[in-house]
C-alpha cells in the first residue's frame, strides 16, 4: 500500500465492550486492531479514530465513561479523531475533507459494529470513490435474535467482497 492510504478505526469504545451479551471475540479484535495500529503507525500512515456520539442516557452519551475510547486501543497526538452521530462516518462529519486533505484515496476499514457503522462507512465510501479494503477479522458485533455474531460477521463479509477488498489482519502490509 502506498502513502494514500489510512487505517479507520471505528468506534472502538468502552461501552461497546459493556453490553450484556458479549462482543464476539473482544480480545481478538483488539488484539487484531492493536497489529494494525502497530503495522500503519510504522509505515507512517495515516490512523483515523471514529467515535459515535448518542444523546444522554445512551451507552454512548458524549463524555461519559461509556463514550470514550477502549483503554487498549487509545489514539496518540498524531492520530485523527473523527466525531459521528450517525452509522455513516462521513455524514455530517469532516471526514472527507480530512481525507482529501491528506491525498488518502484508499481506506483501510477496522472496527465495530459490522452491521452498523463498518456497513454504512464502508458503502458509502465506496460510493465517494474510495478504494475500500474490509479487514475481514478486525471488526465485530454482537448475536441478534437466532443469528450468532459469527453468522453476522461472515455474511457482511460476503456483502463487502461484492464492493470491497477483504484482507485478515495479517495480509495487510502498508509499506
Amino acid at each position: 500500500m502506498s502513502k494514500d492510504t489510512a487505517l479507520l478505526v471505528i468506534d472502538l469504545q468502552k461501552a461497546m465492550f459493556e453490553e450484556a451479551e458479549p462482543l464476539h471475540a473482544a480480545d481478538d479484535l483488539i488484539d487484531r486492531i492493536n497489529l494494525l495500529l502497530v503495522k500503519a503507525r510504522e509505515s507512517r500512515i495515516p490512523v483515523i479514530y471514529v467515535q459515535h456520539n448518542e444523546d444522554e442516557g445512551a451507552p454512548l452519551h458524549t463524555n461519559t465513561p461509556g463514550w470514550e475510547f477502549h483503554p487498549a486501543i487509545t489514539p496518540t497526538a498524531e492520530d485523527l479523531i473523527i466525531q459521528k452521530y450517525k452509522p455513516d462516518s462521513f455524514f455530517e462529519t469532516n471526514l472527507q475533507q480530512e481525507l482529501e486533505a491528506k491525498g488518502i484515496k484508499k481506506l483501510i476499514l477496522s472496527g465495530l459494529q459490522t452491521d452498523c457503522c463498518i456497513d454504512a462507512t464502508c458503502r458509502r465510501a465506496v460510493e465517494l470513490g474510495y478504494d475500500v479494503t474490509v479487514v475481514q477479522d478486525a471488526h465485530s458485533t454482537f448475536g441478534q435474535g437466532s443469528r450468532t455474531a459469527e453468522q453476522i460477521i461472515e455474511q457482511y463479509n460476503d456483502a463487502f467482497g461484492a464492493i470491497a477488498e477483504l484482507q485478515e489482519t495479517s495480509a495487510i502490509d502498508f509499506s
